[in-house]
């Protein structure tokens, strides 16, 4: 193969679109076609501050944002319209469907079933509808004639279920509920209970049913909402054999992700974006000898291939250190460092953006090689928290490799 004829073409959009992928950090509610969310806003009476795409596009959905707040301020009207069984059914169906037809094999959706339930909309409700549309999603796209004959590997997914670093009455009417019943504990303690409390629907859900849930998350902000709050519930999922992944290290330091893995128990961190920032190490016991923490640190995650969710696009949204350019994020870095690394969307509606794009925005400003692309597309696969044997699991990442090999060969030639 003649490697400078690879090089140059490695980001062209029709060889990323044929490779098989992952998106391993992906949050369902904020992954929604905006034309659905209109129609769902209308048809369940949600007030918009627009009713057009455009209008969204330029009031909510922007290309960028001026500070993680205003990033986060879409996650209001999507949840909002997705309180229904039929609508969470639908969202996951597209989702699956927006996946396939980029060519992403593998995907593991993550959101908190806590912010759509309702007195109308049980944690098994919420689950169950999750679980028809990607289901549905699945079975189409596994029954084609290439799938069937073993030419191309098939589509699979897990689901994550997402505790919130903080939450109030205000995040939906389960919550509002759940404060109310419990206004004589402070805040962090409500939280706790309110982590607890979806730890054990979510091991005693695995335990009955067949929803490949296949993860536990934790999301929100950092600062001020420690990982620690949440050691209960992330002991229960661990006592019962579930992975586990963290936010952390995406506002806050080295010490955040540290915490996640030593408290937590993490097998991945999403976003990690702040590993190696020495100046983000804040504990004064840490502060004194910074740059020998982090070196500890990254050593550790990568001796025991914690493998690290990277989402370019929402960093590049969110994050105002990187000054809008690729260039100025640790992703190098952490290649350099031979860290696991995987490359996700994170939220497909608000940060406008695909893993095909993501791919094209790392390999151009990251000056990725054939072999480091491999690399992150493999460790999708042998990362995910796949829903089945280990032995199954290998079978289907040697397929994925296979199939891998056979696109380049056939897009790049000898």
């Amino acid at each position: 193969m003649n490697k400078n004829k690879f090089t140059k073409k490695l980001y062209d959009e029709e060889f990323l679109l044929k490779i098989p992928k992952t998106d391993l950090h992906l949050h369902l509610d904020g992954s929604l076609r905006l034309s659905t969310l209109i129609e769902l806003a209308k048809k369940n009476k949600v007030e918009l501050p627009s009713y057009t795409e455009a209008g969204m596009r330029q009031e909510v959905f922007k290309d960028s944002y001026n500070s993680l707040d205003e990033y986060l301020r879409g996650f209001a009207y999507t949840c909002a319209v997705m309180r229904t069984k039929e609508a969470i059914e639908r969202v996951s169906y597209e989702l699956a469907i927006d996946n396939q037809n980029e060519g992403v094999r593998y995907i593991e959706v993550r959101f908190a079933p806590q912010t759509l339930m309702s007195d109308d909309m049980s944690f098994e409700d919420v689950m169950n509808s999750c679980w028809i549309g990607f289901e549905r999603a699945k079975n189409e796209f596994n029954n084609r004639p290439e799938i069937l004959n073993g030419e191309e590997p098939s589509f699979n997914y897990g689901i994550i279920v997402c505790a919130m670093r903080f939450c109030d009455e205000r995040f939906s009417p389960f919550f509002a509920s759940f404060f109310k019943n419990h206004k004589y504990s402070d805040s962090l303690e409500t939280i706790n209970l309110v982590s607890q409390e979806l730890a054990k629907a979510t091991t005693k859900m695995i335990k009955k049913t067949n929803i490949p849930i296949v993860g536990f998350d934790l999301a929100g902000a950092e600062k001020g909402y420690p990982a620690h709050n949440h050691i209960q519930s992330y002991d229960i999922v661990h006592r019962n054999f579930l992975s586990k992944t963290v936010h952390a290290g995406e506002a806050y330091g080295p010490e955040s992700i540290f915490q996640a893995i030593t408290d937590l128990h993490a097998d991945r961190i999403g976003h990690g974006f702040y590993l190696f920032d020495e100046k983000k190490v804040v504990s004064k016991k840490n502060k004194t000898n910074a740059k020998e923490y982090v070196h500890n640190l990254a050593q550790y995650i990568a001796n025991n291939r914690i493998t690290l969710e990277i989402c370019p696009t929402s960093n590049l949204q969110t994050n105002p250190d990187l000054n809008g350019s690729m260039k100025n994020h640790p992703l190098r870095k952490m290649i350099d460092h031979k860290l696991s690394i995987t490359i996700n969307t994170d939220n497909r509606l608000i940060s406008n953006t695909t893993v095909t794009k993501e791919l094209h925005l790392v390999i151009k400003e990251m000056e990725i090689t054939p072999a480091q692309l491999r690399n992150i597309i493999i460790y999708g696969f042998k990362r995910c928290f796949y829903n089945g044997s280990y032995a199954e699991k290998r079978k289907y990442v040697r397929n994925i490799i296979d199939y891998y090999e056979k696109i380049t060969e056939e897009y790049f030639g000898n």
